[in-house]
């Protein structure tokens, strides 16, 4: 009696706080005691596993709250950026993504749909596509469609991350360290999942990413290939190929189906439309060897090390990329880019031979402002806080932006080895973020009210693929 009591209680854990539409089929429960979700210090760890179908309905039965969440808050952020409505762009992804997504990464979404709908949240595979492909919509092919359409209105600041990996003589093992944190409108900071996806085939993944995506998006994962990687994106950058293939599948079909450094960057390459335009940070711990891939939509730049490192910080580092493709002045340290690029050259030269996850910490988590030359938390720094600053560094941005650093993950060899990694939500310098208190003191931002949402601070915290809370 009490060994059944226990796997009763372990099957209703798995059962999400939300009104079911109807009895779940023997299959669906079958499959749904093969997943694992629980929360901790802030974020929600999911492991998925098993078919395609399969592993979206684990996804969309176990995250369906915040699925649902996440589509609400996106919705009423592109109708206030863009004056159109969330229909008219899902009808748009449609036409332009749908069909360009593979089959296996469809029927996940599909699953995602299936098993939102066995909890009473309908959604659709158009809907769902169009929510992965989010960042390269908004902020790739928005800006393009404007000028067939004679919009004025601005740009909205593209995400940010602060990135480095480094590897050999800079290290203090000589292995691989990485370190990256994202940032964002503190409105969409929702991407606190760990998933942890174990295909039926394939290479295992565990990766930061938000509540209904099948990719990363923050992009900071590693895979049983021994892949680690991360990425900035290129800030200033222009060029969308509408009939390229979307980055989110590019990304999952790399980080899944990729077993080297070389492999991973040609699958990237294949079909790149400019969406959401990075430069890469990957690393093999098997070799030591670390790479940067800037992949824009006419130039591409790739080079490997084994001793050194690569860093990123919304900057092109290539000449082409970034004369011909961005309209960044890497001279101006008033750019936040270019001030948090001198900053990471900085670090790296003090701590040379010395790195490991413990100073990847601190470094993920500075503060210090190239334009004021001092301790700062604004901006400028790697550990951002555009809703501090009076006078943001980012390019369209706007004083008091509640935009900016939201996380912070590190790994080095031996934990990508065992498949895992330190990770900090909220701030990675540990600062906590009051949303009701913030919109009270700028009333210009009240249109946020019921979408930004308060972050406590929360201490780091190490999660395994396949691990127990």
């Amino acid at each position: 009696m009490k060994r059944l009591l226990l796997v009763l209680l372990a099957f209703v854990s798995l059962v999400p706080l939300w009104p079911a539409s109807g009895p779940l089929s023997p299959e669906q429960k079958a499959w749904l005691a093969r997943a694992e979700r629980y929360e901790k210090n802030g974020w929600i760890y999911l492991r998925i596993e098993g078919e395609p179908r399969e592993r979206g309905f684990q996804h969309g039965y176990l995250l369906a709250k915040e699925i649902t969440e996440s589509l609400r808050v996106r919705r009423q952020v592109w109708k206030h950026t863009s004056g159109m409505d969330w229909e008219w762009l899902v009808a748009k992804s449609k036409a332009m993504y749908t069909s360009k997504v593979d089959p296996e990464n469809l029927a996940e979404i599909d699953g995602i749909v299936e098993g939102l709908a066995a909890v009473g949240s309908p959604s659709s595979r158009d809907e769902i596509v169009a929510f992965n492909g989010w960042f390269e919509l908004a902020w790739y092919w928005w800006p393009e469609e404007k000028k067939k359409l004679g919009v004025q209105s601005p740009d909205p600041p593209k995400q940010g991350c602060s990135s480095f990996i480094a590897t050999g003589s800079i290290t203090a093992g000589g292995g691989i360290v990485l370190g990256h944190n994202s940032m964002n409108g503190y409105a969409e900071a929702d991407a606190n999942v760990i998933l942890d996806v174990a295909p039926a085939r394939g290479r295992r993944i565990l990766m930061q990413t938000t509540p209904g995506w099948i990719h990363s998006g923050t992009d900071f994962f590693i895979t049983s290939a021994g892949l680690v990687g991360s990425e900035t994106t290129i800030g200033g950058f222009n060029g969308f190929d509408e009939k390229g293939i979307p980055e989110f599948v590019r990304f999952r079909r790399a980080t899944q189906d990729a077993s080297s450094i070389d492999q991973w960057v040609s699958i990237m390459k294949h079909g790149n439309n400019g969406g959401y335009a990075n430069a890469w940070l990957i690393g093999d711990v098997n070799t030591n060897e670390i790479a940067r891939l800037e992949l824009g939509l006419r130039y591409t730049a790739f080079e490997k090390k084994r001793d050194g490192f690569f860093i990123g910080s919304n900057i092109a580092e290539d000449l082409k990329v970034l004369r011909l493709e961005t309209a960044t002045n890497s001279d101006d340290i008033r750019d936040n880019s270019v001030a948090r690029r001198v900053r990471w050259k900085q670090l790296m030269r003090q701590f040379s031979g010395k790195i490991d996850v413990e100073l990847a910490k601190r470094f993920e988590a500075d503060h210090y402002d190239e334009t004021l030359l001092k301790d700062n938390p604004g901006s400028h720094s790697l550990c951002a806080h555009g809703d501090l600053d009076p006078q943001p560094g980012w390019s369209g941005s706007v004083p008091f932006n509640p935009f900016g650093t939201f996380d912070a993950k590190v790994v080095d060899s031996r934990m990508a080895k065992q498949m895992s990694f330190a990770a900090r939500w909220g701030s990675a310098c540990g600062t906590a973020f009051d949303a009701p208190k913030f919109l009270a003191a700028h009333p210009q931002f009240d249109w946020l009210e019921g979408l930004l949402k308060s972050r406590p601070a929360w201490p780091w915290t190490q999660f395994q693929a396949g691990g127990k809370k």
